[in-house]
């Protein structure tokens, strides 16, 4: 195994670790991880069709029908016809859905944010924000 290799395996179990301790401050009983996933997109790149949330997602239209069926009954998104193309419902989140997302991601980067003061020095921490950039740079690779 190459360096790269074993740099590479590491990264991605670490981040499936973080990830999952990330996940365990959402309080139990709150939506799916692909319902946050949902209202992330959303939230993001403003009103999309279920088509293009399932792509995004990289699931079946099925899938991402239900989904998105359970958070517009829940009142986290809203359906309104396509005005470029009335044969397409747009998918939008609502205030209560951004509501939720913001407090999510608040929830979450408040635990990061002292579990980082509490381990890691300050030379650790800006070491941790570049490999944060980093990490975006990977995520953008095409193949």
């Amino acid at each position: 195994m190459s360096s790269t290799d074993v740099a590479a395996h590491e990264i991605r179990t670490s981040l499936f670790r973080l990830v999952r301790r990330l996940r365990q401050e959402r309080p139990e009983g709150e939506l799916s991880y692909s319902q946050f996933n949902v209202l992330g997109w959303l939230e993001r790149e403003g009103a999309m069709t279920n088509a293009d949330l399932a792509a995004a997602e990289r699931v079946t239209p099925q899938t991402m029908m239900r989904a998105t069926t359970d958070l517009v009954a829940s009142g986290f998104i809203s359906r309104a016809d396509n005005p470029a193309d009335r044969r397409q419902v747009l998918l939008e989140i609502t205030p209560t859905g951004a509501t939720l997302v913001r407090e999510d991601r608040r929830r979450r980067d408040t635990f990061l944010a002292k579990a980082m003061d509490a381990t890691l020095t300050p030379t650790e921490q800006e070491l941790l924000h570049l490999a944060a950039r980093l990490m975006d740079q990977l995520s953008e690779v095409v193949e």
